[in-house]
């Protein structure tokens, strides 16, 4: 039965399930035979069988959602400044990696950053993941992609 047959039926539907009500209760009940009342019960087990398949399937795919969000990313930290060219170079290449980590970027020039401004005024851009070295001058996609593989299966295993 397609569960459009089942909504468009509900109104006869409803005064037929009391009908089967009273007959199964003992009262002899007119329009409410054995096999309307069978049909009845097939539709109703049918309709309640998916409501529950439905259920379940959206309370798993709740956990499962539930589970992802506590997936924390790593961050990259970009140390830049204004203007670099080499930086929106790098932010152009790091582009398809976006959806595995978070990209922080720091202006070197800003007084609250003068340390990294005396460590790397020369080097930009430089990169850290989660806080460590990890290349400068250029994107170096296969050192990146190499960190980030290491942070997933560590993450992966708990």
């Amino acid at each position: 039965m397609a569960e459009a047959e089942v909504q468009g039926a509900e109104p006869e539907t409803r005064g037929l399930e009391r009908k089967c009500r009273a007959q199964a209760e003992g009262d002899v009940v007119p329009g409410a035979g054995r096999r309307r009342c069978g049909l009845l019960r097939i539709k109703m087990l049918w309709f309640q069988g998916n409501s529950m398949q439905l259920a379940k399937y959206s309370f798993l795919l709740f956990l499962r959602n539930l589970s992802a969000s506590k997936t924390v990313l790593p961050v990259l930290t970009l140390f830049t400044k204004d203007p670099c060219p080499l930086c929106d170079e790098a932010k152009e290449i790091l582009e398809p990696y976006k959806n595995r980590f978070i990209l922080q970027e720091v202006d070197i020039t800003l007084p609250e950053n003068s340390a990294w401004y005396e460590r790397y005024k020369f080097d930009i851009p430089v990169f850290h993941l989660n806080g460590q070295f990890l290349m400068m001058h250029r994107v170096n996609i296969s050192k990146l992609e190499k960190q980030l593989q290491k942070l997933e299966q560590q993450d992966a295993r708990g």
